[in-house]
């Protein structure tokens, strides 16, 4: 039976070995030490095997811990990967953003002005227009934002 691996759980066994400590783990990762044990306890519910060990200098990982640990490392640096990418593509970039002219003001500056901030690298085409305009643009994909007045499209204005 497949079973899916936690990114986050992957990221505390990693820490664990890294730090080889439990306490050290919870205070790095903002978490309580119960909860870093019961991580450890899943994962190793998970393979049905010890992953961890613990000597006089702290805690280590297992052969079987070892294994994993490649994997982990891999698994969790893909995943960071893609979120970073994923995210950097989401902020930046261009969007076009269709208002009819009699509602810019005063709503408009305002909400360009906390877009700018939510989004700094992003740039804001804007397109003043008639309702039924703006929606005809979105429509054929001209615009990916467009505000409209639904009881002006229902009177055909």
């Amino acid at each position: 039976m497949l079973r899916n691996l936690d990114i986050a759980t992957l990221r505390t066994f990693i820490t664990v070995v890294e730090t080889a400590g439990v306490t050290r783990t919870a205070n790095k990762l903002h978490l309580t030490q119960s909860a870093v044990s019961m991580q450890l306890k899943r994962l190793e519910d998970v393979f049905g095997a010890s992953l961890v060990k613990r000597n006089a200098s702290g805690m280590y990982a297992t052969a079987e811990g070892e294994q994993l640990l490649s994997y982990a490392r891999k698994l969790v640096s893909l995943n960071d990967e893609t979120v970073t990418r994923l995210l950097q593509h989401e902020e930046g970039g261009e969007i076009r953003f269709g208002v009819p002219q009699d509602i810019v003001e005063p709503h408009i500056p305002g909400i360009l002005k906390q877009f700018v901030q939510t989004y700094p690298h992003a740039s804001v085409r804007l397109f003043c227009k008639h309702s039924a305009n703006l929606l005809e643009r979105f429509n054929a994909g001209k615009l990916d934002v467009h505000y409209y007045d639904r009881a002006q499209l229902r009177r055909g204005l």
